[in-house]
């Protein structure tokens, strides 16, 4: 029995905008990709030399803040929460970054990388949804965690 081809959606900046609350310098993520419903997706994260948090870690080797990734993460996660949940009668208000486990750094990120946030559903109940998720740069794990995020709609 052949199963049916499913079709993957993508959401680019702007439609990322009306997704989440957050706007730079606070937008970890460029646009989404290979959108599976609210079962999985993946966050794109150009990282430029000109992004502010550069002046500061660290002047002469500048390294993309391991919190950055996972609050990449957790963008990409609440993008697909939202997306998921967006009907006219149900609108999330904002998400809010509940927990954060099993969090592991494996390898510096740093400007002219692509990261790619991998993201899958591990649970969810009511408002509340869990994510596994691994950063990527090309086929390099550089960190994962797992994250839980609260949907606020009223």
């Amino acid at each position: 029995m052949n199963e049916m081809p499913r079709e993957l959606g993508s959401a680019d900046i702007q439609k990322v905008l009306e997704l989440l609350p957050h706007r730079y310098p606070f937008l970890m993520i460029d646009r989404i990709v290979d959108i599976d419903g609210d079962k999985s997706c993946i966050g794109i994260k150009n990282v430029t030399i000109n992004e502010p948090q550069f002046t500061g870690h660290f002047p002469g080797l500048p390294v993309f803040p391991g919190v950055l990734l996972i609050e990449g993460m957790a963008q990409t996660a609440g993008a697909i929460c939202c997306r998921h949940i967006m009907t006219d009668d149900l609108r999330a208000k904002q998400v809010f970054f509940m927990t954060i486990d099993k969090c592991k750094f494996r390898k510096p990120v740093v400007p002219g990388d692509t990261v790619r946030y991998h993201m899958t559903k591990m649970n969810q109940r009511r408002t509340m949804w869990w994510f596994r998720g691994e950063a990527r740069v090309g086929e390099t794990l550089v960190a994962e965690a797992e994250i839980g995020a609260m949907l606020v709609t009223e």
